[in-house]
């Protein structure tokens, strides 16, 4: 909309009133509204909307009324710049609209529909949230001529209409009161209020500063800055287990709030302001009657059947729609002055759920199913969510990514930078095709173009960003094999950050079959690709050399099936085999942390069998993980219990070790047997090559039976299995004893023993792979040794769904005595 108009009025270097200001939008932000006070040559009410990009204007003389139907008129003026909402102060005499100006109210708005076409239609539906103005409200043009268009301003029936008028919210001078003033909060009614009030007594009448306190690893909280929002790691699959806690993924825009001094703040993911947005959550959020405490969540929008709905979310923010909103909230880093960063998730989300009972409904809690992760995931499906966020039940909060918190999309998906555009063909309009890159290394890489997905509005409002952001100069380097003229493209900078839905990867690195879903405003460069990666020193180093595969391709390796082998690895201590000269020199077994292993490989005292502490190792994440072969690692060997509690086991091994004159196929039956032999006392196992010779039956467990019972049921189990068939099997680790028979080693399940990760290398020639395995695969299998680090990576590329199917259920078995 053109500010022509309102600038010829105005003599800006005479009047305080702001200089036009066209086209500075709020990019990401919802529309505000203001209502001012003029007190001109004749008093009246300037009611300003914004709509694209400035405030469309109209002088109502008497000022909205509350009374359902009550018309009001409203006489259209001039467009006034954005900046102009904030005005308040004298226009000199002799000027244009000379009188002062004082701010009744403001907040921000949202129409049913276009509000461009409305206004042209001659009626505009919407909602306004003020301090003073809530709640529905129509502007209908007359069809009375007019020097200056006119409109009536009437106020819908709802919760907020009451018998009233805008100035029965002035003082005795005729100047606004104040919100918090008793007539505007007797005027601004609202059905939540009461259960806003009683959710305030109530959290009056809790020492919640006690109850924070009272939890394990609370502590005073000494850094007033607000905490950097913890992020997820996106996996293929659910981690099982009752360690892990399971939420919907909600499809909306991260918000993180604080309450400082019972007043309430909102940030985007990205540090941005959001408080003014959202009045409504900060009005919900400071009624809690908390004076400290932060909060984490999604902001999200409901459709018709109650579903979360980005589109309807996107809508409501530009203005064009009234969605139902909700902040989601799932997790409590700090309250009243406590920092619960370092207390468990699961605790964290029960004071937050008290917290809530009886709160305004647009504060939700994010529920959960501990355990079943499998279930939940496949019910997600069902409910058409994008898919679940799995986090581990005694996790911290971490203010970084972090392996505690697992994100399984049902479709594959990620984003990218949009490097330039082609020109649209036949009818299309706006624009043909996106072409997108990734970070590779510290530099953009092309993966390809995307042309389908888009709606004419977007189309219409991406080929105007886009267009602003056009550059001369190259984007990005295509490769040659690429059919692309490039007098064809546009490009433009690289700061359009888009999500595209795929099938996979075409062999020369493209993206196969993308579709656009969204913009991501939310997203930033540095969330895109692989630039977090660590970076690997001596890359060339020939690590087997008898296959010629290096220390970058080994990371490489790690890189891509660190989402499978981190439910193994995550949170748990660790033995590593580390070969710095590669598999052909001197190998070495290290347990024990070092600062030199890298910052993202962290130390856990454990105590020994002297009674004094070591610091053992683990890590969180990939970060970690690449760490690890930084410093030329290659197995990974995890303990079977987590750094929560290392003194209760959940994952057993039993490892068959075929001797001089075994057969393979022995090896196999064996592996049956003993799961047979488990299912006869009620256990389901699983199963996986050692990427040696034999195979490891692995089982897992419920939390509870200390290292000592389950050693001795796993020394029971396989000297029962050898008593029964003294020709096939032994349980002692005499090598004298174990020709032409499979030791069956349970000696892996003491306290400070380890078995090999599924996924892991093997140092050994042809650069072999412990593979996790269906029990119907087991026929296929020639040797332990079947997968080597390229079949590895092939298997990983087909899968669909967890090998291990059904390990969330047996995780919760319970172990038995044998003796």
């Amino acid at each position: 909309m053109s500010l022509r108009e309102y600038a010829r009025k105005r003599r800006f270097g005479q009047t305080p009133e702001p200089a036009d200001d066209a086209g500075v939008g709020r990019r990401g932000h919802r529309p505000t509204f203001v209502v001012q006070l003029h007190h001109a040559r004749a008093r009246h009410y300037d009611f300003r909307l914004e709509v694209d990009g400035t405030l469309k204007s109209w002088a109502v003389p008497k000022g909205p009324s509350f009374r359902v139907g009550e018309k009001r008129l409203a006489v259209e003026v001039e467009d006034h710049p954005l900046s102009y909402a904030a005005f308040e102060g004298d226009i000199p005499e002799g000027h244009y609209g000379a009188g002062h100006v004082d701010r009744f109210d403001h907040g921000v708005w949202s129409a049913d529909g276009d509000p461009l076409a409305s206004l042209a239609a001659g009626k505009l539906d919407f909602v306004l949230h003020g301090e003073k103005l809530n709640g529905g409200w129509k502007l209908v043009r007359t069809a009375k001529r007019a020097r200056q268009p006119q409109w009536l301003l009437i106020k819908r029936q709802d919760e907020y209409a009451h018998d009233g008028e805008s100035d029965d919210l002035l003082d005795a001078k005729g100047k606004p009161l104040p919100a918090k003033a008793p007539a505007v909060k007797r005027a601004v009614k609202k059905k939540a209020a009461t259960k806003r009030a009683k959710a305030g007594r109530s959290s009056r009448k809790t020492d919640w500063r006690a109850e924070a306190a009272a939890l394990e690893g609370a502590r005073p909280l000494r850094d007033g800055s607000l905490p950097a929002p913890q992020l997820a790691k996106l996996v293929s699959d659910p981690p099982q287990g009752d360690d892990w806690l399971h939420e919907l993924k909600w499809d909306g825009y991260r918000l993180l709030a604080r309450i400082e001094r019972g007043k309430a703040k909102l940030r985007s993911r990205k540090n941005l302001d959001w408080t003014g947005d959202y009045p409504e959550i900060v009005a919900a959020l400071e009624a809690l009657g908390v004076g400290q405490g932060d909060f984490d969540g999604e902001l999200i929008a409901l459709d018709a059947k109650g579903r979360d709905d980005f589109s309807a979310l996107q809508r409501t923010i530009e203005g064009s729609a009234d969605a139902t909103l909700r902040y989601v909230l799932f997790d409590l880093p700090s309250l009243e002055g406590v920092d619960l960063s370092g207390t468990r998730l699961i605790e964290r989300k029960e004071l937050l759920a008290r917290l809530l009972e009886g709160a305004d409904p647009i504060l939700a809690f994010s529920q959960h199913v501990v355990g079943h992760g499998e279930e939940v995931f496949a019910a997600s499906a069902k409910q058409g969510m994008e898919g679940i966020i799995s986090k581990h039940v005694g996790g911290r909060y971490y203010s970084s990514r972090s392996a505690s918190w697992l994100k399984v999309k049902h479709a594959q998906s990620d984003e990218f930078v949009v490097v330039g555009f082609t020109a649209p063909r036949k009818s299309r309009t706006g624009f043909g095709s996106l072409l997108l890159a990734t970070r590779d290394r510290g530099k953009l890489r092309y993966v390809g173009r995307v042309g389908t997905g888009f709606d004419e509005n977007m189309l219409r409002s991406m080929n105007k960003t886009l267009r602003a952001l056009a550059r001369k100069q190259a984007t990005v380097e295509l490769p040659e094999h690429i059919p692309l003229s490039l007098g064809r493209v546009t490009w433009v900078e690289p700061k359009l950050i888009v999500e595209i839905q795929f099938r996979g990867w075409a062999k020369e690195g493209l993206l196969r079959q993308g579709s656009f879903v969204r913009l991501r405003e939310d997203k930033a460069m540095k969330d895109i690709g692989g630039d977090t990666q660590p970076r690997i020193s001596s890359p060339d180093k020939k690590v087997f050399p008898e296959s010629d595969i290096t220390k970058q391709e080994v990371a490489d390796y790690y890189a891509a099936i660190a989402p499978r082998i981190l439910p193994e690895l995550a949170r748990r201590p660790l033995s590593l085999l580390r070969c710095p000269d590669g598999i052909a020199k001197q190998c070495f077994f290290q347990k024990h942390h070092a600062g030199t292993l890298g910052a993202d490989v962290h130390a856990i005292p454990i105590k020994e069998k002297d009674g004094g502490k070591d610091d053992y190792l683990y890590i969180e994440d990939a970060e970690g993980l690449l760490d690890l072969v930084q410093m030329n690692t290659l197995e990974m060997h995890p303990w079977g219990s987590r750094i929560d509690d290392v003194e209760h086991p959940d994952t057993l091994v039993f490892d068959l070790d075929p001797g001089p004159g075994v057969k393979w196929s022995a090896v196999a039956a064996a592996a049956r047997d003993v799961r047979a032999r488990l299912k006869e006392i009620g256990m389901e196992s699983f199963l996986r090559t050692s990427g040696g010779k034999g195979l490891h039956v692995v089982l897992p467990i419920r939390p509870g039976p200390g290292w000592d019972e389950a050693k001795d049921f796993c020394e029971a189990f396989a000297a029962a299995m050898a008593t029964q068939s003294p020709d096939k099997y032994v349980s002692t680790a005499s090598k004298a004893k174990r020709k032409g028979v499979i030791f069956i080693d349970w000696l892996r399940n003491g306290r400070g023993a380890t078995s090999v990760a599924s996924w892991s290398l093997r140092a050994r020639p042809g650069a072999p792979v412990a593979m996790p395995l269906r029990w119907d695969e087991l026929s296929k299998i020639k040797s332990g040794a079947d997968f080597d680090i390229k079949k590895a990576l092939a298997r990983s590329a087909r899968l669909r769904k967890p090998i291990w199917e059904g390990w969330g259920k047996a995780a919760k078995q319970k172990l038995i005595a044998l003796r």
